[in-house]
């Protein structure tokens, strides 16, 4: 079944035919009832009591136009142009990844690391839309948070965020990890959520991966160099006693416990996510 404007909606569909003809189609409904919302902005009770109410023509063709761009397997995310994370609602594009609970778990333990230090330094590096940077922020008010990328585009998504969220203790850099960071600052904390999937990988080519931002999903490597070279560069950006904290592959905790180890790293440790994979491992420069 075609969507595309006009496609198979009628000129003046209501609400509840345009949900039909959706479910028709293969949408499931949840989904539907999400984008109908978007593009009419009537919420989700809204929908079932004025269902009878017509889109108007420009409403019809930006449903249609959502519907026909699902069914091509485009991500959820992106169609609505936002992701929930730690409870705050994140702006995404397709220059930043979708924002996953799994990367929660980088957020708790950077938090717990950081608890007990007043005004820290916090360095979020390869940002993306921000999650991190913004939630470490917003938890944090008295924290120093730095926040980079390569991608002038993520960083844009990223500002974007910390402004809509009242972040307003962030600082922002064009950088190729540490290469921008002022030489003679120390860091409290350095997390990330670096590409880390092998080049190569068949998911680089399902599902919603398909549409993500490649060079921030693989190292173009073995999923371990982008791991590498964060470790090999912190201990001298790092204060004496500070922690070095990185989500990564379900696969890869022992490998990136052997880099931390190898770089002088103590009380190394990972973190499992919800379902209980390895997907965060941190380690404390001595001092």
């Amino acid at each position: 079944m075609s969507l595309n404007p006009p496609g198979a909606l009628p000129p003046a569909p209501t609400l509840r035919e345009a949900l039909t003809l959706a479910a028709i189609a293969g949408i499931p409904a949840l989904e539907a009832r999400m984008l109908l919302s978007h593009v009419t902005g009537f919420t989700r009770t809204q929908l079932i009591t004025r269902d009878n109410e017509h889109l108007n023509i420009a409403q019809r063709d930006a449903f249609a136009t959502l519907l026909a761009r699902r069914l091509a397997g485009e991500p959820m995310a992106y169609l609505l142009g936002e992701r929930e994370f730690f409870g705050r609602t994140f702006r995404v594009t397709p220059d930043v990844l979708i924002p996953r609970p799994d990367t929660e778990v980088a957020v708790e333990a950077a938090l717990a690391h950081i608890a007990g230090l007043k005004a820290p330094r916090v360095l979020d590096m390869g940002t993306g839309s921000g999650i991190l940077a913004v939630t470490i922020a917003r938890e944090r008010p008295d924290a120093e948070v730095w926040a980079t990328d390569i991608s002038p585009g993520a960083l844009m998504v990223a500002r974007d965020n910390a402004r809509a969220l009242q972040a307003d203790n962030i600082r922002f850099l064009v950088s190729d990890w540490y290469d921008a960071v002022p030489e003679d600052l120390r860091f409290h904390l350095i997390v990330s959520n670096p590409p880390y999937i092998a080049k190569g990988d068949p998911h680089l080519v399902e599902g919603d991966l398909r549409f993500e931002p490649l060079d921030a999903l693989t190292d173009h490597d073995d999923g371990m160099s982008d791991l590498g070279t964060i470790v090999a560069g912190a201990a001298r950006r790092l204060l004496p006693g500070g922690w070095l904290l990185m989500e990564h592959g379900y696969d890869q905790g022992e490998a990136t416990r052997t880099l931390l180890t190898g770089a002088g790293f103590a009380e190394v440790f990972t973190a499992r996510d919800l379902a209980g994979h390895e997907r965060c491992s941190g380690g404390r420069l001595p001092g």
